[in-house]
């Protein structure tokens, strides 16, 4: 109850003070990538519901090989993760928190098994330890000659141990240091999550 207000309060505030910036970075990305500035996407949500994701759009188009054609601007949106801010309409909404897993794409985290479902009992977050970590997650794929490997084998398995010890630990004031060490773009010690 108490992580649902202050969800709520965050998401309200966020809004009262950024939602100028929000209009205007939706108008930029709309010039940008000529479409509709706003990207919506099917993500997995709390007990594996699916809910749709609001975003700011990055990419102009998808080349005929499958691959992205991200913008500058698009790119410098996802640097600072300013294409996440349209979440806070999320949070309000209930489908997300403040912090938890970062959702992701059907195939993850509803595929999980034994135990590891129990990460589903959490609401996804907008920002959350293993996001911590992987900060900068889409720079690493990109580095590998497999990315779509590296994620399935290495990153998400590593994102749900974290996410189970989170789990585990979860409270306010851990919270609280995750979103200060989130606006300082700072790395949890590797160790703090193993449980």
């Amino acid at each position: 109850m108490v992580k649902r207000v202050f969800d709520i309060f965050f998401a309200l505030t966020g809004l009262l003070l950024a939602g100028w910036f929000i209009v205007l970075l939706f108008i930029l990305t709309c010039i940008d990538t000529g479409r509709n500035g706003l990207f919506t996407q099917k993500r997995i949500g709390q007990y594996g519901k699916p809910f749709v994701i609001y975003k700011l759009r990055s990419i102009a188009a998808i080349t005929p090989d499958g691959k992205w054609q991200i913008t500058k601007f698009g790119a410098f949106m996802r640097r600072y993760k300013l294409d996440e801010l349209p979440q806070f309409f999320n949070i309000l909404k209930g489908d997300m928190s403040v912090v938890g897993p970062r959702p992701d794409v059907p195939g993850y985290y509803d595929a999980l098994q034994g135990d590891d479902r129990l990460v589903l009992q959490l609401k996804p977050g907008l920002t959350g330890p293993s996001n911590l970590k992987y900060w900068d997650e889409e720079y690493d794929l990109a580095a590998h000659a497999n990315p779509v490997w590296y994620n399935d084998m290495v990153l998400f398995p590593d994102k749900v141990k974290i996410n189970l010890c989170y789990l585990k630990k979860q409270s306010f004031i851990l919270d609280m240091k995750i979103i200060a060490y989130t606006l300082i773009k700072k790395r949890f010690p590797d160790d703090y999550f193993n449980c």
